[in-house]
């Protein structure tokens, strides 16, 4: 059997923070299922806008909202219209005041959740599986990435037995704690069937800061007699 464990969470407070920053004591079982309800009603109402991530952060009786989109203009809308909206909606399921951040995510090609969704949409509008692959592989090594890694199962190509098919370009060593390593999953709704989509992306290593001396510091041989 297979001890796997989730990229984010082996790696949190080493290069990878919390994706909702808050403490709480007493109502911490409400709070937690505030933060699931807005999560969906988010990825429900925008599945089109490229959801990349969404942080929520607490402060007494605020909720602050970051939504990080490829696509930023279809969650603002004409004017601003649909934030306003978009908070309407959300306002309703939380009792603390609620803040919305939009962030625009630069480059979608390198981003494992996007990823993820293209090929799930592609693979729903009947792209050959293995085409669908093997190009956003090559895209992400294109657009900066040091490795990548795709995989999928299911019902693959409306086989009758599912099967799974992997893709690897570059380094994702998932064993080093210093990785920068982005995984983001999908489910494409086939005729067929369901086909999971997961995707890992490797970044580079954050390395620690080397300590540096400080400026003006005087040596022993200039020190003052």
């Amino acid at each position: 059997m297979g001890q796997k464990t989730h990229p984010y969470g082996f790696r949190l407070n080493v290069v990878r923070t919390w994706q909702s920053k808050w403490f709480e004591d007493k109502n911490y079982a409400t709070w937690l299922h505030e933060d699931l309800a807005l999560r969906r009603a988010i990825v429900k109402k925008f599945k089109n806008a490229g959801i990349a991530h969404v942080n929520i952060e607490r402060a007494a009786s605020k909720v602050k909202v970051v939504i990080g989109t490829s696509r930023p203009g279809v969650i603002i809308g004409r004017r601003g219209a649909g934030v306003e909206q978009l908070k309407a909606e959300l306002q309703k399921l939380t009792t603390n005041e609620l803040f919305i951040d939009i962030q625009e995510v630069r480059k979608a090609e390198t981003n494992a959740q996007l990823v993820a969704e293209n090929i799930a949409t592609q693979l729903e509008r009947r792209v050959a599986f293995r085409r669908a692959m093997k190009k956003s592989v090559s895209i992400a090594m294109k657009f900066g990435a040091k490795g990548i890694r795709v995989h999928a199962a299911g019902r693959l190509g409306g086989a009758e037995i599912a099967r799974e098919e992997a893709y690897r370009e570059g380094r994702v060593p998932l064993h080093t704690m210093r990785a920068d390593i982005e995984y983001g999953t999908a489910t494409a709704h086939t005729t067929a069937g369901a086909v999971g989509i997961k995707v890992w992306i490797f970044k580079g290593e954050v390395l620690p800061q080397r300590r540096r001396q400080t400026a003006g510091m005087a040596t022993p041989s200039q020190a003052p007699r």
